[in-house]
């Protein structure tokens, strides 16, 4: 069963008229601005010291010694080879870009995935081209239909083309339930897929997915966001952007590669679907990001050494949870999972941050679990010192835990 939402009509060409001015006006959500939006609404920030900002801290950033878990990060951060890049190139970072290191980048991308040049564009990470995906396919009469829960980017992009937003539950075994996303909505404009999925770290099938391309409605488009893909064994979709296909594939180099503050990512699709997003605008690519990326590409070796150091770590952190009675949700394959604590996951939130261990949100369909991102070992066993006092202390209420009034953190952005 699908839930449905829906903003005010807008007309059809007023719409496309100001279609420049949605974009521009429009936030273009991060990962990283819910996970910092989640920690202000749990906790009421204290007054920095005097002259803190001024002293390269900003009075913003977490306390000193946080366990940061909450935002799908990876604690490696960028390769040395990706370091090297950038420091080769910085340089010459008074010029847009002297060296062609962003078409060099998205050749080297296309030779290594079978593509042609044409079917690739690249971005300052992936949350410009899923925003603009979802500003260009829906519409007031063109629905955005998503899994629930998953990422909620795309969410916030339908609200600015006054799209009905389409929620589907999740399968038994939180895989996208594709045949209900097909059949949610025959008017639908974009069926996104996140795949592996945010929260959860659950896969869908290629199978299903295929399934899903074949039996859309009309008109519609799969946008596919394989930011994760890299941390598991799947199958990617990108031999159906080569053979055709009604789909756009997102990338990212800021999970696997540990590029998130660095920002790079791409589009994938074929030539006139990537041409739909061009109206929306778009940042130059910084020539740093650009080189990091390529060096990244080019080592063979830093994908499966690190999903094998990043799958151990997540392996042998959520066998502990089962060992002691926690419910971990589903089977998750990248670098986050799921709890069901059986209490106010807000609360779980809160009090996890007041023992200097950040955890990630909850969703609204899942109001009692909690995401956690996988850290390095040492973080993880902080996490698991901190989330066994939480979890054998009494259950608090949210509010108990805070200055503020429960706050809606998607109001707040």
């Amino acid at each position: 069963m699908s839930t449905q939402t829906s903003e005010p009509a807008l007309g059809r060409r007023s719409f496309l008229r100001g279609a420049a001015f949605i974009a521009a006006a429009a936030p273009i959500l991060t990962e990283a601005h819910l996970a910092q939006a989640a920690a202000q609404g749990a906790t009421q920030a204290a007054a920095p010291p005097s002259g803190m900002a001024l002293h390269g801290q900003s009075p913003n950033a977490p306390p000193p010694g946080m366990t940061l878990i909450n935002a799908n990060e990876n604690p490696l951060g960028p390769s040395k080879a990706a370091c090297d890049a950038i420091a080769r190139v910085a340089p010459l970072g008074g010029r847009y870009d002297l060296n062609g290191e962003t078409d060099l980048l998205a050749r080297t991308f296309a030779a290594q995935n079978g593509l042609k040049l044409e079917n690739v564009a690249a971005y300052a990470g992936s949350s410009e081209p899923l925003h603009y995906s979802v500003l260009a396919f829906t519409s007031p009469t063109r629905s955005f239909v998503t899994a629930d829960p998953s990422y909620e980017a795309g969410m916030f992009a339908a609200r600015t083309s006054q799209a009905k937003i389409v929620k589907v539950p999740l399968t038994a075994d939180c895989a996208h339930d594709v045949k209900a996303m097909v059949k949610a909505d025959p008017q639908a404009g974009v069926i996104y897929i996140c795949n592996p999925n945010n929260p959860t770290g659950t896969l869908t099938t290629k199978q299903d997915i295929v399934w899903a391309l074949e039996n859309k409605p009309a008109g519609s488009i799969l946008l596919v966001d394989e930011a994760y893909i890299h941390l598991t064994d799947a199958q990617d979709t990108l031999d159906l952007v080569a053979a055709g296909k009604d789909l756009i594939v997102l990338r990212t180099f800021s999970k696997i590669y540990g590029m998130a503050g660095i920002r790079c990512g791409f589009a994938v699709a074929r030539p006139d679907l990537l041409a739909k997003l061009t109206p929306f605008g778009q940042n130059a690519m910084p020539i740093t990001g650009s080189a990091a990326a390529r060096a990244s590409l080019e080592d063979a070796k830093l994908v499966p050494e690190r999903r094998k150091l990043i799958g151990d770590t997540r392996r042998e952190t959520i066998a502990w949870l089962k060992a002691n009675n926690y419910k971990v949700i589903g089977d998750p394959q990248t670098n986050c999972f799921m709890i069901d604590t059986g209490r106010d996951g807000k609360a779980v939130f809160a009090a996890m941050k007041a023992r200097n261990v950040m955890i990630g949100r909850t969703w609204p369909i899942w109001p009692n679990a909690v995401r956690v991102s996988v850290g390095t070992p040492e973080e993880m066993a902080k996490f698991k010192v901190a989330f066994k006092a939480v979890m054998d202390s009494p259950p608090m209420a949210f509010e108990d835990h805070v200055q503020l009034a429960e706050l809606d953190y998607f109001a707040m952005l």
